[in-house]
């Protein structure tokens, strides 16, 4: 034996720390460099928010058909209008009561244009009350049947037509054309609802104006209320009559 003491291992490991603590070290330093930000790092990583795709936009859908269908396939001569008028899918979307042909000869002194056929029509157009209105006023005009063209925008009886719609599909085109195939001298159009689709403000409801421009040119038009309204107002009709006598000069 060398005569010193033996220290267990956890005895040496205190009696340095006391050397250290009495030398005043208490930190203990490295020169190497440690991670210390690695974790954080990743932890954003993990909470950073998934990107968010946006998805592209869906093209427009495509224009609806027009009414009437391609205008270059539309009849080009009033003989060829009438099978048309009563055959073409797309004019309306259908319904139990029948279409009525346009009547009359091309060049007529005076066309007639309503919005629709009367709910009685089945064969003859405005064969009701509101043909029978016309046909007084004709008369007391000094215009004759071989002298007249009738037609309507409509080819059947319409309950409640969305005439906006009606307006934005082509319809008014398609009325422009059967004027422009008619050539008649003047227009008298009975109703507000066809003034858009000739081109006129529907506000103005009542008194001539000045024409209507279709390809083939254009022609004078006199805009008036419809034929039920003036059934239904002996005054209106006597206004109407007056305007008349105005448009004409008589």
């Amino acid at each position: 034996m060398d005569g010193r003491t033996q220290f267990t291992l956890a005895e040496e490991f205190a009696a340095a720390q006391d050397w250290w603590r009495e030398a005043g070290v208490d930190l203990a330093f490295d020169d190497a460099t440690a991670h210390w930000l690695k974790e954080r790092e990743e932890e954003l990583a993990a909470e950073a928010p998934t990107p968010i795709t946006v998805p592209k936009k869906a093209p427009p859908p495509p224009p609806k058909p027009k009414i009437g269908g391609a205008p270059e396939s539309w009849p080009q001569t009033l003989e060829a209008f009438a099978p048309w008028w009563l055959a073409e899918p797309s004019l309306d979307a259908g319904s139990s009561r029948p279409r009525i042909a346009p009547r009359g000869n091309k060049g007529a002194k005076l066309m007639v244009l309503v919005p629709e056929p009367e709910a009685g029509d089945t064969e003859l157009l405005l064969s009701g009350p509101g043909g029978r209105l016309l046909k007084s006023f004709l008369s007391a005009a000094g215009i004759t049947e071989d002298e007249t063209y009738v037609a309507t925008v409509l080819p059947r009886h319409t309950p409640h037509p969305d005439w906006e719609r009606l307006v934005e599909a082509g319809l008014g085109t398609v009325a422009l054309h059967h004027i422009g195939l008619a050539a008649p001298q003047r227009v008298l159009g009975f109703g507000r609802d066809i003034l858009p689709l000739l081109g006129h403000d529907p506000a103005q409801t009542t008194g001539f104006l000045p024409e209507i421009n279709h390809q083939a040119g254009s022609v004078p038009f006199f805009a008036e209320r419809s034929l039920d309204f003036l059934l239904a107002r002996p005054a209106a009709r006597s206004g109407f009559w007056q305007r008349w006598l105005d448009w004409t000069g008589s």
